[in-house]
């Protein structure tokens, strides 16, 4: 008698991004978050699993697929390079965008930032070209590219350049910013309490 077949373990789930979370982690439950390209949603997850409210925005219905009926997940399958803008009139209190570029909705993303929001951003740098994918200056950044896109914004951090493991091994090339819609007082709890800690720096 064959035995019935095992299937393979599932994939562990990808770590979230430490910058993403040294740049959310002190934000009070529930907040609205909003994750544009979130793939199969590592920080989603984490997200999710703090207590906030989140909206999950990817092109890819497979990746999606894992989400839906996630508690406090808003799952939400659309092409926002090709069609148009799927959350107009919402705003968020944390706008969050990790290895995605696509020049076009940075007026969208800064729209959709509530009063006091957060917006949080890491991706490839140019000089990600040199040492392998992504390699099209299109979905590369130019260097202080954030900044730039981030004008009239708080920016409370700001990193650039090369990533390397703990043995020294270069990963990868990055740019990464966190930005608050407008400076908050002193006394405000929309302060983030990590801004003081580690200031912010270029790699």
């Amino acid at each position: 008698m064959e035995s019935p077949a095992v299937p393979p373990p599932a994939a562990p789930a990808l770590a979230p991004s430490a910058w993403v979370c040294r740049w959310s982690a002190d934000l009070r439950a529930p907040t609205r978050v909003l994750d544009l390209a979130c793939g199969s949603g590592r920080h989603v997850r984490w997200l999710a699993g703090r207590g906030h409210a989140v909206t999950a925005v990817d092109r890819d219905a497979a990746a999606l697929a894992g989400l839906r009926g996630l508690a406090g997940v808003e799952a939400l399958q659309a092409d926002v390079e090709a069609g148009p803008w799927p959350l107009a009139g919402r705003r968020f209190d944390l706008v969050l965008v990790t290895n995605y570029l696509w020049r076009p909705l940075w007026p969208a993303l800064r729209d959709s930032l509530a009063d006091g929001g957060r917006l949080v951003c890491e991706t490839f740098g140019v000089d990600q070209a040199r040492i392998g994918r992504p390699s099209n200056p299109d979905f590369l950044l130019r260097p202080g590219e954030l900044l730039a896109a981030c004008a009239g914004l708080h920016v409370v951090a700001f990193e650039q350049g090369p990533e390397v493991d703990a043995q020294g091994r270069l990963l990868r090339h990055v740019q990464r910013i966190a930005a608050l819609q407008r400076e908050p007082a002193a006394d405000d709890p929309a302060r983030p309490r990590l801004s003081a800690d580690r200031p912010a720096a270029a790699l």
